[in-house]
């Protein structure tokens, strides 16, 4: 891809509908991230009423979240190749079709095979749709909308199980995955208007096809044994040779992207300090999201055995503190630095924790979750500012692939290691764990946002980057 194609302007600043059209970009990408929490509440439901038992449960959380984080660099490719208004739409129609065919499932297969192709539209749609925002907005516009984004999507995991509760009690959990349809169709036919048709790119380079392979595989086999290390232990067979073979196939990945023609990332972007500490940024936000999230939910009905109604009800301050905290993040993260930001953002993501794991009771459980899931918006923020401000526009996607990649890294390394801590708890016996859980997320935050202040850039104002030849 020459530097000349990239070099042209790419950028709707003065086009007044890019407002709108960052609107419609979040609502999708809202729906994306709402359709992993919205679907854990309803879980219990789906199985009484298809009988599934349950492995079989898990794999209705799973075989999204392994579809949406195994082909999330593939999508990121594919939109610097093809343009990301394809790429958006066709994702974006995907992931609607799929959630139809979700809902009318009368079996596993069925549910099965929908998730699937959910996951898979997901993952075309989500790294493409924020190189969109990053090849549209610069400046102090670039940290509002990327606050915008971070604002929907950590809130859209809160509003999950708000939403799985008021669904799953009212018209029943086949409507988890009825309510994308009109709303993607709405959406679909609102960005056919307003995304712009993708410039022409000069000679067109080939999609490395044994490349997307590799790293789907190495992706997938990854977040497979996260998601499975909480039930069969971090330290078993099964689990150390499943991740030993997630790193062999990123080993030949990496030999093969240094040998083909037209690769499918340049490696060397994983060595620029911005990119990779924006990605450790968004990789222990999510992880401490979902931690936070999944340890809340089950302390609310296991523990203090509400229902999923009110339960959801409850986390309704939590989606608000995410969205406010990502928006103020969005206000100052240009005067402040992304340093500074995603330091505050996770010190208060430490203390919010803190709270929970001290007070034993449902009140000071949601406010200190509220206030953990506030930092968290913030850190969201702080991680795509930094990792998105010095990439060149025809990396845009690649960079968006690598950021929602690791999204999907931190939320089965969350769940992974919360539910082996709380173990007892989730399980029923125990109070102990919850306080363990909210414990070590505590810790984890405080951790992180001293290496944040020593890896994250302090610049403030990051320079135009311009394309690298190749």
């Amino acid at each position: 891809m020459s530097a000349q194609a990239v070099d042209q302007p790419e950028t709707t600043a003065a086009n007044p509908t890019r407002w709108r059209m960052l609107a419609m970009l979040g609502i999708a990408q809202f729906m994306l991230i709402l359709d992993v929490t919205v679907v854990a509440i309803a879980l219990p439901h789906i199985g009484a009423d298809l009988a599934l038992e349950r492995d079989t449960l898990t794999w209705v959380v799973s075989a999204y979240t392994l579809m949406f984080g195994g082909l999330m660099l593939l999508g990121g490719r594919a939109a610097d190749l093809f343009g990301s208004r394809r790429v958006v739409l066709l994702g974006l129609l995907l992931f609607t079709i799929a959630s139809l065919v979700t809902g009318l499932a009368a079996g596993p297969a069925m549910l099965i095979g929908g998730r699937i192709a959910q996951g898979v539209g997901a993952a075309m749609l989500s790294p493409a749709a924020l190189s969109v925002v990053a090849r549209t907005f610069h400046g102090q516009e670039r940290n509002k909308a990327l606050g915008i984004w971070s604002a929907l999507g950590g809130g859209g995991s809160a509003i999950g199980v708000l939403l799985g509760g008021v669904l799953t009690a009212g018209p029943g959990w086949q409507w988890v995955f009825y309510i994308n349809v009109p709303i993607g169709l709405i959406v679909l036919v609102a960005l056919t208007r307003m995304l712009p048709k993708d410039l022409p790119q000069g000679s067109r380079a080939r999609l490395d096809v044994p490349g997307a392979i590799l790293v789907t595989a190495a992706t997938g086999t990854a977040i497979y044994a996260l998601i499975n290390a909480g039930d069969r232990g971090w330290s078993t067979a099964s689990t150390l040779g499943t991740l030993a073979g997630a790193v062999a196939l990123y080993a030949v990945f990496a030999i093969l992207q240094r040998t083909v023609r037209s690769p499918l990332m340049n490696l060397r972007i994983l060595t620029r300090r911005p990119v990779a500490a924006g990605t450790f940024l968004i990789l222990v936000a999510t992880a401490l999201m979902i931690a936070v999230f999944f340890l809340g939910s089950f302390f609310l009905q296991h523990h203090m055995g509400y229902g999923p109604l009110r339960t959801g009800l409850l986390f309704l301050p939590v989606a608000v503190a995410t969205i406010v905290g990502a928006q103020v993040a969005g206000h100052v993260v240009g005067r402040l630095g992304a340093r500074a930001v995603a330091g505050i953002g996770l010190a208060v993501a430490a203390l919010g924790t803190a709270v929970a794991a001290i007070w034993d009771d449902s009140a000071a459980v949601v406010t200190g979750i509220s206030i953990g899931a506030a930092g968290i918006g913030v850190a969201f923020v702080a991680s795509s500012a930094t990792a998105l401000a010095h990439v060149a526009h025809d990396e845009a996607g690649v960079a968006s692939g690598l950021l929602s990649t690791f999204h999907e890294f931190g939320a089965a390394l969350g769940v992974s290691l919360v539910s082996s801590i709380a173990a007892a708890s989730i399980a029923g016996s125990s109070g102990t764990g919850f306080t363990h859980g909210f414990t070590f997320a505590a810790v984890t935050a405080a951790a992180s946002a001293v290496l944040a202040l020593l890896i994250v850039p302090a610049l403030k104002s990051p320079p135009v980057v311009k394309a690298n030849a190749h």
